[in-house]
């Protein structure tokens, strides 16, 4: 599920960022478009206004009375420069060949020192120029400015002196226009982006819903029980469609391979249990063939001892049959799981008969409680009780020592009643607590090793469980748990 969601999620952004992204963008777009216009604008305007001055300073020269030289210019322009610079709204600035200032439209008793020569660089780019026209960039108090000089000729197109626009670009009106069309377009933006959020949402939960169906379906997927297909919607996409497919595919193929282990599991277990069946009656067959032989070689009707010699031949014969019985039972035992018959019992009652069969005086019973009622099988119980028992003083038998002592005790918890059976034994090595309740694993030199099986076997079969704790040499302890 945490990979749908990443995915979905992954989708979700995915629409929100191209949307975002595209939106910014435009605006740099438009921003940068607004600039270059602008550049344009003023750029053209400049030219305009510098090809109307131009004709109107052809015209005075033409109609002027004083001879047209460089020295007059200040005395033809004398109130000529005002009217062109009222009309054309630009300051004009009249200078020599050599740079020097003849004659500005700004008012005389204003002192500007800037503009009474040009700069060396300035006439050196005017000469070179192809169209004898040199236009300059540069910022000034945080304003940009374009400053346009050249040449004005006489009739004969020879140089007079040079002319000078200063150009101020006012962007006011285009920033204001930028601003207006980026406020524009930013609730358009803003509203796409909504649109947009909604969009991926539902997109995102479309195209996520039959994969969170497939993933519920692959969640609820076990090997131990018969798994569902999944149907396949009328207006599934290919990909789904593939993936439903290649999950149906692959249920027939966990169902077959489940068939298979099921079928070969049974008969690995029958296999083994044949050949431990076979493997425990051998042995007391063995001194009952030897012993029937041995009778039969030295059987004599005549002997005196023969009624004791008979006697003695029965009890070892009556001996291995009833070795042979117990391993009988012993399996049949194992192999006929517990019907749940569910009785309201007193735990604690029935853990103190089953205990009491024992005459072992080491072996103590303890509860606070009088009554605790679980629902069990008696039967079961007792037997899941007495096999415990029985591993305890085997235990303690091998280790035989000097105060040997069982406690059973029963203790009442929330959701389930313990019975705890714990020994000072031989115990159990960390090797063999991984393996103390697997069918025919035994420490003991007799017995078939199903004790410990059969109990886990019953506990787990009623929902509870057993727990081993144990260290070697010290004894062990078991807890069933049985759940109320």
């Amino acid at each position: 599920m945490g990979l749908l969601k990443s995915l979905r999620f992954r989708i979700f952004l995915s629409m929100l960022l191209l949307v975002v992204t595209a939106s910014i963008l435009i605006a740099l777009v438009t921003i940068y478009q607004y600039r270059e216009e602008a550049q344009d604008y003023h750029r053209q305007r400049l030219e305009r206004k510098e090809t109307a001055i131009t004709k109107n300073i052809e015209y005075v020269l033409k109609n002027t009375t004083y001879p047209i030289e460089t020295k007059n210019i200040p005395l033809i322009f004398k109130n000529k420069i005002y009217e062109i610079k009222d009309v054309n709204n630009l300051d004009i600035y009249f200078y020599d060949l050599e740079g020097k200032l003849l004659k500005s439209s700004k008012p005389s008793f204003l002192k500007d020192t800037s503009h009474i020569r040009l700069p060396k660089g300035i006439l050196e780019n005017l000469k070179n120029s192809v169209d004898q026209r040199y236009l300059v960039e540069f910022m000034e108090n945080n304003q940009k400015y374009q400053s346009s000089y050249s040449y004005i000729t006489d009739a004969s197109y020879k140089p007079l002196a040079i002319l000078n626009l200063p150009y101020i670009e006012d962007d006011d009106f285009i920033n204001k226009e930028l601003k207006e069309n980026l406020t524009r377009m930013g609730v358009a933006y803003f509203i796409m982006l909504l649109i947009a959020i909604g969009v991926a949402y539902f997109l995102s939960k479309y195209i996520t819903r039959s994969l969170n169906h497939v993933s519920q379906k692959i969640n609820e997927t076990r090997l131990n029980k018969r798994n569902k297909k999944i149907e396949l919607e009328p207006n599934t996409t290919q990909e789904i469609s593939n993936l439903v497919l290649a999950y149906n595919g692959m249920i027939d193929e966990l169902e077959n391979s489940a068939a298979q282990l099921a079928a070969s599991e049974r008969e690995a277990a029958w296999r083994e249990m044949a050949k431990q069946v076979a493997h425990e009656i051998k042995n007391p067959l063995t001194p009952m063939r030897l012993t029937v032989q041995s009778f039969l070689r030295k059987f004599d009707p005549s002997d005196e001892k023969i009624n004791e010699k008979l006697a003695e031949y029965s009890n070892t014969l009556i001996q291995q049959i009833d070795t042979m019985s117990s391993i009988a039972s012993a399996f049949s035992t194992y192999a006929d799981m517990p019907a749940q018959q569910d009785e309201t019992l007193n735990i604690v009652r029935i853990t103190k008969l089953a205990i009491d069969i024992f005459n072992e005086d080491y072996i103590y019973f303890f509860s606070e409680e009088k009554e605790i009622i679980s629902k069990f099988d008696r039967t079961q119980l007792i037997r899941v009780v007495t096999n415990l028992v029985k591993n305890s003083i085997q235990a303690i038998e091998q280790k035989q020592p000097e105060d040997p002592r069982i406690d059973v005790t029963v203790t009442k918890h929330e959701a389930a009643t313990h019975i705890m059976v714990k020994d000072n034994g031989i115990g159990i090595s960390e090797v063999n607590k991984s393996k103390v309740f697997e069918p025919k694993f035994t420490t003991k030199s007799s017995g078939m090793g199903l004790g410990l099986a059969m109990v886990k076997n019953i506990v787990e079969t009623y929902g509870g469980s057993i727990t081993l704790s144990s260290t070697e040499g010290e004894g062990a302890t078991f807890v069933v748990s049985i759940p109320k």
